[in-house]
């Protein structure tokens, strides 16, 4: 992930706004503790949604031959992220699996390159149902796939720690492509990667 020094994002005017959202909320920022607690926050914030002026799939660019004909499921499983609920601005933290499977003797691309993907997809303000369709989308359009799939499964503080207090209740997701959703065992073979925990 890149430096959340970006053009767009004014960390200057962030900070005056965090004040200002803290003190009508009757939070005092004048102690030695607190001092720079908007500086802080905006800060956070920034690095947090970085993302969003990045272009995860540029990971998707380098691409390998791969290691024979026959085509086999590639995947990156237990991929930890977190993401800003754009709901609430809370975050939401869990684990990916994130899978392709190329069409035989098309190039491959590096494990690494998946977990970015999601994780630079993560960061920004996000829900889960359109992270996951947004790596699939980059994997079905950047690669030579017949099929994707990104499995999701987190915890939001905006269900656990307000409104419902549910501690400890999951959001699960399954998105599946080609492939990976039409043929059953393929499909079995994918969500039996779903992470067990956030």
């Amino acid at each position: 992930m890149t430096s959340t020094e970006n053009t767009t994002v004014d960390l200057a005017r962030a900070t005056e706004h965090a004040a200002g959202l803290l003190a009508a909320l009757g939070i005092s920022c004048d102690t030695e503790s607190t001092a720079a607690t908007p500086a802080r926050m905006a800060k956070a914030l920034a690095e947090l949604t970085a993302g969003q002026h990045l272009d995860p799939a540029r990971h998707l660019a380098t691409t390998f031959p791969p290691e024979g004909e026959r085509a086999a499921l590639i995947a990156a499983v237990d991929v930890p992220f977190t993401a800003v609920c754009e709901h609430h601005g809370l975050p939401f933290t869990g684990r990916a699996a994130v899978a392709y499977l190329p069409v035989p003797g098309a190039r491959i691309v590096g494990l690494s390159k998946l977990a970015r993907l999601v994780q630079e997809f993560a960061a920004r303000p996000q829900v889960q149902e359109r992270l996951g369709n947004q790596v699939v989308e980059a994997l079905s359009r950047r690669l030579d796939v017949q099929g994707a799939a990104c499995l999701i499964r987190s915890e939001h503080a905006c269900m656990t720690l307000r409104g419902a207090r549910a501690h400890g209740a999951a959001m699960v997701t399954s998105h599946l492509t080609g492939a990976l959703h039409a043929d059953p065992a393929r499909r079995a073979e994918v969500l039996a990667l779903m992470p067990s925990s956030p």
